[in-house]
């Protein structure tokens, strides 16, 4: 872990936030500068991932709240292994949509696992690697939701789970304001790129 020379960026935020557009222009802004970027996200970024995912999101998976968390924890430890930290090992900027912190505001926060228990299964999954710096893109949860071209089985929970995952990212914001950067989703995604580059200091 001591040896990474990259620099490795998480993406949360609600559903509908803009995660996935943030990672891309980022990774734009980043690769036209010469570095190397991965992007990629969670669940998934491996093979083993990409199959978890699918067995996530299907709404016609019926998965318990502790099923649900330590599949995400299986796909997670097979991604930090597998894609993140060789990547961070030759020196690239890993730009990662969803992490850990996902795992502590829905199935901490919104399904009401333990924190503790889902802190230390972070920690486990991903053998203790923690973000450089994790931007939060806040948006209350009935607009995100609405910017929704399609749902899954997660996305399909109700606005009242939506809301309980924001208050989640917001109270983690809050106890870690060192490593969380904070930007209003509202905003023009030109604003948004701007802040978030400006914030990367890369």
């Amino acid at each position: 872990m001591n040896n990474r020379t990259g620099f490795f960026l998480t993406i949360e935020g609600v559903e509908g936030a803009g995660k996935s557009t943030l990672a891309h222009e980022l990774a734009k802004a980043l690769r036209e500068r010469g570095r190397e970027v991965v992007v990629t996200q969670e669940p998934g970024g491996s093979a083993l991932g990409n199959r978890i995912r699918e067995l996530l999101l299907d709404k016609s998976s019926v998965i318990g709240n502790r099923a649900e968390l330590l599949l995400f924890e299986a796909a997670r430890a097979q991604h930090v292994d597998e894609t993140i930290l060789p990547a961070l090992n030759r020196g690239a900027v890993v730009i990662c949509d969803r992490y850990a912190d996902s795992s502590l505001a829905y199935q901490g926060y919104a399904r009401k696992i333990d924190r503790d228990k889902v802190e230390f299964l972070n920690n486990y999954a991903t053998a203790g690697l923690k973000p450089d710096l994790t931007i939060l893109l806040d948006l209350p949860a009935v607009e995100g939701l609405a910017r929704q071209k399609k749902t899954d089985r997660v996305s399909s929970e109700k606005l009242e789970f939506h809301e309980a995952v924001r208050q989640g990212f917001i109270q983690l914001a809050k106890d870690e304001p060192k490593r969380f950067v904070v930007l209003d989703a509202r905003q023009s995604i030109d604003d948004i790129i701007k802040k978030a580059l400006g914030a990367l200091n890369l």
